[in-house]
């Protein structure tokens, strides 16, 4: 029996009908992951798993969608670039009681999936790299710690480590139950000092002290940009507050040459001779301002889905008056600033003779004085090339250009211009 075209033009839409009902079906529930080993992720109670962290998961669509983190934990990221002030960022959030912070996380998954990916332009290193990192700090605001073992080199054994990068960053992780060395009294551990005291690293304790906290706290420098972030901030699961750490690009690229002298090597000849280099990496600059345009135009543009949840800071503003600014992230945040925290705000912000204030990623300085120390440092003519390159973010974060060598070395005339960012609210 043979079927008319109409019949043949009837199946086909029928056919294509069921098929759009099928995909919407599929799709129109949020697809998200949960790579936690317990239902903490999907703000139910319950305790760490001892099985494999990729063993026995339950899915997110077990448990009722919008009752994630039912108790409204504040997840705070901190979105910067290297020597841009986030140590010091970072550690006005950790010194708060209730906040567990972790310092650079993705560091393991840089060193592990891509090593030398740090100025890379490539869209497929940055889509394996941002793929990996979003997986991994959403299960980092869920306190499973379990998941960072598989980029830490070499593996943990026992769920136990002592190659956490920079873990004596945090305070959660250099006091009890997670290290017995030091005691309540024991305010202000240096980092040295956990480092050298602390056992290793007790991944399942580091945990149970994330969950005892009532909120996280996570310092990036490894995410470019702020739309890269978006699946994250829009996860109903978090809470995410993103504050954006923002510096004039000029003094970024002196403290990158002052600090990583072996990959600045040339810039540091440039310097020195006042020719510069032919095989120059002019990326090392480039890129610092490509992602502060794309990242900053996004936040002050005042997306949707960044409502409530954005604040841009300039490290200038927070070296000149820490302690306002403090109270001011803190109350975008919607928490209360402890004493610890003005205390240790006084004790790191001023100018210091001690070993500690000579480190490379110290925070005990003169902070004022610090912020523009960058024009003593550099020749006319790489500010005046770094301006030329970086005009554009300059302008839009309120840096003014020097016109001249006098005017460079001119203390007196400040290069950061009174300007306010409202947070996106």
């Amino acid at each position: 029996m043979q079927c008319s075209w109409k019949a043949v033009i009837l199946l086909a839409l029928a056919s294509i009908a069921i098929q759009y009902t099928a995909i919407r079906t599929l799709t129109s529930k949020p697809f998200q992951l949960c790579p936690v080993p317990s239902p903490q992720n999907c703000g139910l109670l319950g305790g760490p798993e001892t099985e494999s962290p990729m063993e026995g998961r339950a899915g997110c669509d077990d448990y009722p969608y919008f009752s994630f983190n039912t108790s409204r934990k504040t997840h705070i990221m901190v979105l910067a670039t290297t020597r841009s002030g986030s140590s010091f960022v970072g550690q006005l959030l950790n010194q708060h009681a209730d906040i567990f912070y972790l310092f650079e996380p993705l560091y393991h998954v840089q060193t592990t999936l891509i090593p030398r990916l740090s100025h890379s332009r490539n869209a497929a290193d940055r889509r394996v790299m941002l793929g990996a990192s979003r997986d991994l700090l959403r299960s980092l605001y869920g306190c499973d710690l379990y998941f960072l073992e598989s980029y830490i080199k070499p593996a943990p054994a026992n769920h136990t480590t002592d190659k956490l990068f920079r873990r004596g960053a945090s305070r959660a992780l250099c006091s009890q139950p997670v290290c017995d060395a030091f005691g309540p009294t024991d305010a202000n551990v240096e980092e040295g000092d956990c480092f050298k005291k602390c056992a290793a690293l007790n991944m399942t304790l580091a945990a149970d002290a994330c969950r005892e906290k009532r909120h996280v706290a996570i310092k990036v420098v490894r995410v470019p940009e702020i739309g890269d972030l978006r699946a994250l901030v829009e996860d109903p699961r978090l809470n995410i507050k993103v504050i954006q750490l923002v510096r004039d690009p000029r003094g970024i690229l002196s403290s990158r040459i002052e600090t990583f002298r072996d990959t600045y090597r040339l810039w540091r000849i440039w310097r020195a001779t006042g020719r510069r280099p032919y095989n120059l990496d002019l990326s090392q600059l480039t890129v610092v301002c490509e992602d502060f345009l794309g990242s900053v135009s996004t936040g002050l543009s005042h997306p949707h889905w960044l409502k409530g949840k954005y604040m841009l800071v300039r490290y200038e503003d927070l070296s000149r008056n820490p302690l306002l600014k403090t109270m001011e992230i803190y109350d975008f945040l919607g928490l209360s600033m402890d004493k610890s925290v003005e205390e240790w705000i006084q004790t790191n912000t001023r100018g210091s003779t001690e070993l500690s204030a000579k480190h490379k990623y110290g925070t005990v300085r003169d902070s004022a004085a610090n912020a523009e120390s960058w024009r003593l440092k550099l020749s006319y003519d790489m500010v005046e090339y770094t301006q030329a390159t970086c005009q554009k973010v300059l302008h839009q974060l309120g840096y003014k250009a020097v016109k001249s060598a006098e005017e460079l070395k001119n203390m007196s005339l400040s290069l950061v211009q009174d300007k306010t960012f409202v947070p996106f609210s």
